[in-house]
């Protein structure tokens, strides 16, 4: 293989990786017909809200209610779980839960993209705009096809509130922090480039100060990773949510090592007790 296509190849890998400030701003010209604004995040949490808000809708209405899954939701989950049939006896509260928080996060989102960050003219690739868009809806349809209801084989399931139990109140509160958190670095990112009166004053990127910025670079990264640990704790530790807590695991920290990468070096000053992501740690 020639240097030449070497290079095309690294570029390539390095262009699908990277998004935002820490792409090259100076790439070729045969990479950059496929930038699409970074503000298009919204588009993903748009996608969101409406899907996995049906998704939601679709569930309450079977748990409380007793209704049968749509017959194409049903194939769906059976052609994904390789079963036969898919589950009728309604989802159980740990889904019921997992899907509302999803919402309300995807909710939360869309509002800090299209009211509260303030983005430059960064760009993100149209295949991972593809992916971000295909992620939210197979995310929705992963968390009905690990409900694992738990009763005994013939039993009938226990009413949708007499299922509550402990790791349920563990997964909200962590959440709820969890989002707190990601907000308030999400509110300190805007002020860099915002008056008093909220007006935007300028584009460039500056150090952020401030909360968990004192100790890492990333936290807003950070609280994503405590958000996804979340709903694995309110499916009490199924293996397919660790396997999605993993890759939001290593897509946060390639993220937020690139960024603590670009913040060292554009700032010489950047503070060298921070970590990129896991304070003291990574």
């Amino acid at each position: 293989m020639s240097s030449v296509t070497q290079s095309s190849i690294y570029q390539l890998f390095q262009d699908l990786i990277r998004y935002g400030k820490t792409k090259n701003s100076n790439r070729p010209g045969f990479l950059q017909i496929f930038d699409i604004p970074k503000r298009w995040f919204s588009h993903f949490y748009t996608v969101s809200i409406v899907w996995n808000g049906l998704l939601l809708m679709v569930s309450v209405r079977a748990a409380v209610l007793g209704q049968e899954l749509p017959v194409w939701l049903s194939g769906v989950l059976a052609f994904l779980t390789d079963s036969s049939a898919a589950v009728l006896e309604g989802p159980t509260l740990s889904t019921v839960l997992a899907q509302t928080l999803l919402w309300v996060h995807s909710v939360r989102r869309w509002w800090e993209c299209v009211r509260l960050s303030v983005f430059s003219g960064g760009v993100i690739h149209v295949v991972q705009y593809a992916f971000g868009l295909c992620y939210y809806i197979l995310l929705g349809l992963t968390v009905l096809c690990t409900d694992t209801p738990n009763q005994a084989e013939g039993a009938p399931m226990p009413a949708l509130l007499a299922q509550l139990q402990w790791f349920h109140a563990g997964g909200i509160l962590l959440f709820l922090w969890a989002s707190v958190l990601q907000h308030h670095c999400l509110s300190l990112l805007a002020q860099l480039r915002t008056g008093a009166c909220g007006e935007v004053q300028t584009l460039a990127h500056r150090v952020p100060c401030g909360g968990w910025f004192e100790l890492v670079s990333c936290p807003h990264y950070l609280a994503e990773v405590l958000i996804y640990t979340s709903l694995c704790m309110l499916s009490h530790g199924a293996l397919t949510w660790w396997l999605v807590v993993l890759y939001v695991l290593f897509n946060q920290a390639l993220a937020a090592k690139l960024c603590h990468e670009f913040y060292h070096r554009k700032f010489q000053c950047y503070p060298k007790q921070r970590k990129a992501l896991i304070p003291f740690l990574l």
